[in-house]
């Protein structure tokens, strides 16, 4: 295949997801019908998939499937992209926080012309397949190109693995000797400067609440001035409320909520999200963590010292240096490379 016809294949497939997600569906009837019980299948096996957070991942990957974008991701590598390929096999282990978060690295492997070897999370191994299948239909000549394995897996030429910090020394320790990209926990802030209204909060909700607050994108620590008030905060996000229909959730935060006051330590509490002070990143589900600033040097300086551990940074129109506007990290382009690693170049290297 060239490249152009790589490029349509996932053209198509986002074409497919909108039909779906929107009800929308004109030629694939029967695909539609399979993927409504597959959608509820997921559901059933993980109380974290709900309805509308498939939806939000679905419709996520299909507008990143817009012929435009996906025109903008390739255009750099477009000469490498369109010589002959090395169909290298690149084993990815996908992990299961959100769904399809491997969709990233299934698509890079492709249009690189590369083998996609997948390992999918027990926690999300049917949604990726099918839409695997849906590929294949769209263009059969991917056939040779795609496998799913389960096991131990031996004679690939590259890895991805995305985990935890703690699986990325097991990762490195088997996949070490192959040219490999492993990624580690990062998490996702917010700067607040006391400017923002309510709005402002509204939109910061999406970041925070999004996937239960599951994903490394999702915003787990705010960093505000000294003496600042969370009043505004708590009044923009409100709207969020609806989060503890999750039985889950709910379970999460009231079990901090009794770990924090059986240690006597000091929180603010709007009945569905947990405000507690400390200098870590990563705060436990219905918790928000938060730590207050001097001044902006100050700010840079201490955010400069966790750079590494960060996946997204964002404040109100994204006025802070390197920032997003708030509401934007679960909306990622093509070229929003997970922990800034350039994936395609990775794979066009081997």
């Amino acid at each position: 295949m060239e490249l152009k016809d790589r490029v349509k294949a996932f053209e198509k497939l986002g074409v497919f997801l909108k039909e779906q997600v929107r009800g929308e569906w004109t030629e694939m009837n029967t695909e539609h019908e399979v993927f409504t019980k597959l959608l509820l299948q997921v559901k059933n096996h993980n109380a974290w998939f709900t309805e509308a957070e498939l939806s939000s991942a679905l419709s996520a990957i299909a507008s990143s499937l817009e012929t435009k974008n996906l025109d903008k991701w390739v255009e750099p590598y477009k000469e490498a992209l369109s010589g002959p390929s090395a169909k290298k096999k690149v084993l990815v282990i996908m992990a299961g926080n959100i769904p399809l978060v491997g969709f990233h690295d299934f698509i890079s492997v492709l249009i690189s012309g590369n083998r996609f070897l997948g390992k999918v999370s027990s926690d999300d191994h049917l949604l990726l397949p099918f839409l695997a299948a849906i590929l294949l239909q769209l263009e059969p000549r991917f056939k040779d190109l795609i496998e799913f394995a389960e096991g131990q897996v031996k004679d690939m030429d590259a890895v991805i693995a995305t985990g935890s910090s703690n699986s990325s020394r097991y990762f490195d320790y088997y996949f070490g000797k192959y040219p490999h990209i492993i990624r580690k926990n990062r998490h996702s802030i917010a700067i607040i400067t006391g400017n923002e209204n309510a709005e402002d909060f509204a939109q910061l909700g999406k970041d925070i609440f999004q996937y239960y607050g599951l994903g490394c994108r999702n915003v787990s620590k705010l960093f505000v001035p000294e003496g600042y008030q969370f009043d505004p905060f708590f009044e923009g996000i409100y709207s969020f409320s609806h989060i503890l229909s999750s039985n889950k959730y709910v379970n999460n935060y009231e079990y901090n909520k009794t770990l924090y006051l059986l240690n006597n330590e000091k929180m603010l509490d709007n009945n569905f999200l947990l405000l507690r002070e400390d200098i870590a990143l990563s705060s436990p589900i219905g918790v928000m963590f938060y730590e207050y600033y001097k001044d902006v040097e100050s700010l840079k300086s201490r955010l400069h010292m966790d750079e590494p551990y960060i996946q997204c940074k964002v404040s109100k129109a994204a006025q802070f240096p390197g920032t997003l506007p708030f509401g934007q990290t679960q909306c990622p382009q093509l070229w929003d490379y997970a922990d800034g690693v350039d994936t395609l170049k990775f794979l066009l290297t081997l």
